[in-house]
């Protein structure tokens, strides 16, 4: 697999480096000089100068072949046309993008990008899932018409305690994919009783999720 990785910041470094060991063929892109010149004693030839955001360079890099291109600059409007530019001019079949500013992420879902990486957003999830009180925790993104996957805790206030699912009025597009009882998941028919204490894993469109969370949740 070839794939093109455009940042040479700490990520951008440990990410090349890791997939050279994995045996993958690699070409790291860096406007910067002095860290291509160190880069490349470390590394090998496996290092470009040049601004990874202009086709010229991209072109140069071989992008036309490139089974992947991953933005990981420290600014999200590069990693945005590095990864727009890759499949709209040279149809990369995959296009992954550091976002550094977590309420970019949409948008970039929306302008095509095949994935995102949030580091802010995925330790925020981290430490929810770490919480014990926490009861709606959203737990992955999915890519496809930006779902996203949650998990909402039932306490005893909860509007939705002892009430079967067929009687709960979801918002039109959360589905229960699982019950969570003790130690057994218990597949969510339509007579199901949800109990206090349950663990609802819930398919819902990202923007209904606000609304799930204020549905579920103890008044």
């Amino acid at each position: 697999m070839y794939i093109i990785v455009v940042g040479g910041g700490k990520v951008g470094y440990y990410l090349t480096k890791t997939l050279l060991v994995e045996g993958h063929e690699v070409l790291l892109i860096e406007r910067d000089r002095h860290k291509v010149e160190v880069y490349g004693e470390r590394l090998g030839s496996v290092v470009l100068a040049g601004d990874g955001a202009e086709a010229a360079v991209l072109s140069e890099a071989g992008a036309q072949r490139a089974d992947v291109v991953i933005a990981v600059t420290g600014e999200d409007e590069d990693n945005l046309v590095v990864c727009q530019m890759s499949k709209a001019k040279f149809h990369v079949p995959r296009a992954i993008a550091r976002v550094n500013n977590p309420k970019n992420e949409v948008l970039f879902q929306r302008l095509g990008i095949d994935v995102t990486v949030s580091q802010t957003e995925h330790i925020l999830k981290l430490i929810e899932q770490k919480i014990p009180e926490k009861s709606f925790v959203h737990l992955l993104n999915l890519r496809h018409d930006e779902l996203a996957i949650v998990e909402a805790h039932v306490s005893e206030g909860s509007p939705v305690a002892h009430k079967r699912v067929a009687n709960v009025q979801f918002p039109v597009h959360c589905v229960i994919a699982a019950i969570i009882r003790g130690p057994d998941p218990v597949i969510a028919l339509p007579n199901t009783e949800i109990l206090p204490g349950d663990e609802l894993i819930i398919v819902t469109h990202s923007n209904e999720e606000e609304d799930l969370r204020q549905m579920l949740m103890e008044s």
